[in-house]
């Protein structure tokens, strides 16, 4: 056991050299002097999730309402919206992808699925989805590409090609402590007919793989033997060797550009991660603001609906007074009041309609949705409204489609994926050549020990016994400890090196020529879908402006067919004063106004709808919300809440 105390001091004199930087890391983390060598070793906590919504909701809570404006709604989405922030731990995945690659290791895919939940009580009636636009023909085209992508990977990619080398050091050590008893056929070689050996071993090395395919082994071993063997000069001895073993190959798995292609496709897989949030966060915020819009609409739907019901409730009350001066036949108050329950029923039907749309809003804009009674029980009071402006802006739809290549997410991550599978072609075809290895071993070899103190045992039939041990007969170069035997292994007083080929050639290789093929046509596949998702660009984006001038041609037929309706109960009630019309033109009229009000309203929100499909399709919802991806990252708007209105005298 000698030899121990001296290789512990050189391990801790090589450890101690590579202290320095570990040490500052473990000072920063407040860890303690070791940590910086056992963190390696620990597991990474991730926090857990956090499901308490932003101080904005509540806020913008006052008197059991929300008095929620459009930015509000959107920073409230990137704040609590439980898509965005699952989607938020995708960069953090491709960090640890990355990191997995940069050891050697296998890929593991980043998940860049979009999910859209329903944010419209349309779609709850009518059992369809509702688009981003809404209006046109373009809303499916346009949610299609925005919520695609599914994954590059959720769970290990087998990987194809020349395999990577482990690429962080490994360190190993061996100790072993063994006595044998082993009974001898004759006693001329050892001296006894029973010989025991006490072997002490303690081994130590470090292995690493590099980028050009190549790996270096060093070998520190260690063996001390002490025996009962007479005839041994030295008892006990100590031998001791370092090792260098250089392995790389020079044509399957030679070359940077094959071994590193893991770490390639893992940092453009980060990339990928930060364009699906970014994705998903467009997917989002275009909802948001089209539900948004719904819940605006709907507010409104629901004023035109009590309105209509004013008015049937006034030509009721009305007819009744003039049935009882006999002025007109009782069966007019029947008709009349008919009308009335039929404007009260779509009253009931826009109003749940409206409760139905804030709910849904409200769960998106919550981590808890309506879990909390002071969210569920509470109304959402819109304060902003449709505006549409008199024209809009005009832009050739080839900018527009310019516009969409440049920011569209999905276009970007298909060149990534094209790009990755290129890169992992290399790798692929690397894997066609024979394995031409060259090895190369050296060894610096020490033995040191002590004269054995045993006598030389006799000669059996010689007639020659038992003789002393001279010392003067064993060589002086080998006698000390293990000091000297670290003496002779720095000067190479005995060095083995040697150098060789190692050539293997797979007669069919029909493994390796699948996996090209394979990879070939996944590419091809790749191209053809990039092709067909830019054909897809351009049709969402011309559908997506056709859809917006529709909207507002309908929006303006609309406000003119409501300007008419209101012309024309007006001039009927007014005959019907005089005795000129009946009760049942005026009933028509009223229902013809209230269908164009409701149309009218309809179709201001289609025309916001299809104005926020357009800012989709093109990629600039984001400018054009004043949203940040770093803020929607970290999951905190800098913008304050919409300041209140003032409180009605009421409340």
């Amino acid at each position: 056991m000698t030899y121990i105390r001296p290789a512990t001091v050189l391990i801790c004199t090589m450890l101690v050299a590579g202290a320095p930087a570990a040490e500052n890391a473990a000072r920063r983390n407040s860890g303690g002097f070791f940590s910086g060598f056992t963190r390696p070793y620990r597991a990474q906590e991730i926090p857990p999730v956090d499901l308490t919504n932003s101080s904005r909701l509540e806020s913008l809570l006052r008197a059991g309402r929300i008095y929620l404006s459009l930015q509000d709604a959107v920073a409230l989405a990137l704040e609590n919206n439980l898509d965005i922030a699952v989607q938020r731990y995708s960069p953090m995945i491709a960090d640890a992808a990355l990191l997995r690659a940069q050891a050697g290791g296998l890929l593991r895919g980043v998940p860049t699925a979009v999910q859209r939940a329903t944010t419209s009580a349309l779609a709850q009636v009518t059992g369809g989805a509702a688009g981003i636009g809404g209006a046109g023909g373009a809303g499916g085209g346009t949610a299609a590409a925005l919520t695609g992508g599914g994954e590059t990977g959720g769970t290990i990619i087998v990987q194809t090609g020349t395999a990577v080398p482990n690429l962080d050091p490994v360190l190993f050590t061996q100790a072993n402590f063994s006595h044998r008893t082993n009974p001898q056929t004759n006693s001329f070689t050892t001296g006894t007919n029973s010989l025991i050996i006490r072997n002490d071993v303690a081994n130590f090395g470090i292995q690493k793989g590099f980028l050009t395919g190549g790996t270096i082994s060093f070998g520190w071993n260690n063996s001390r033997v002490e025996t009962n063997a007479g005839r041994s000069d030295f008892n006990p001895a100590t031998s001791a060797s370092f090792s260098l073993s250089i392995q790389q190959p020079l044509l399957r798995g030679f070359g940077l550009a094959v071994n590193n292609r893991n770490i390639r496709i893992a940092k453009n897989n980060r990339k990928v991660s930060d364009l699906a949030f970014r994705q998903q966060v467009i997917t989002t915020v275009a909802a948001i603001v089209s539900a948004y819009w719904d819940l605006v609409s709907f507010n409104e739907n629901v004023r035109v609906r009590q309105q209509t019901l004013a008015l049937a409730e006034k030509l009721y009350e009305d007819n009744k007074k003039q049935v009882e001066i006999g002025t007109l036949a009782p069966i007019e108050v029947v008709r009349a009041e008919a009308e009335v329950a039929s404007s009260r029923q779509a009253l009931v039907q826009a109003e749940t309609q409206l409760l139905q749309q804030e709910t849904l809003l409200k769960n998106a804009l919550s981590r808890t949705g309506v879990a909390s009674p002071l969210i569920a029980d509470a109304r959402i009071v819109p304060t902003d409204r449709i505006y549409v402006p008199p024209s809009d802006p005009v832009s050739p739809v080839q900018d527009l489609i310019e516009t969409a290549l440049k920011n569209r997410p999905d276009v970007a991550q298909i060149e990534l994926q094209i790009e990755n599978t290129k890169i992992g072609l290399k790798g692929s075809r690397n894997s066609l050549l024979p394995q031409l290895d060259v090895v190369a071993d050296f060894r610096n070899n020490a033995l040191v020990g002590q004269i054995n103190k045993l006598p030389i045992p006799a000669i059996p039939g010689t007639g020659i016994g038992p003789q002393p041990r001279n010392p003067a007969a064993v060589d002086p170069f080998f006698i000390g400890g293990y000091g000297k035997a670290l003496s002779q292994l720095f000067a190479r007083n005995f060095p083995d090196y040697g150098i060789g080929f190692q050539f293997t050639v797979p007669l069919r290789n029909r493994s390796a020529q699948a996996d090209m093929i394979l990879d070939q046509l996944t590419l091809r596949q790749q191209e053809l879908r990039r092709q067909a998702l830019l054909n897809q660009v351009r049709v969402d984006v011309r559908n997506a402006l056709t859809a917006l001038q529709q909207a507002r041609a309908a929006y303006e037929a609309a406000v003119k067919a409501r300007e008419l309706q209101e012309q024309t109960l007006e001039a009927e009630q007014k005959k019907y004063a005089l005795g000129a019309s009946t009760i049942f033109f005026v009933i028509q009229a009223q229902r013809d106004l209230a269908q164009a009000r409701s149309a009218e309203v309809a179709a201001a929100s289609q025309y916001a709808k299809a104005k926020v499909q357009l800012e989709a399709a093109t990629g600039r919802i984001l400018e054009a919300y004043n949203i940040s991806i770093e803020e929607a990252l970290e999951g905190r708007v800098s913008r304050p809440p919409s300041p209140l209105p003032a409180l009605p005298q009421s409340e």
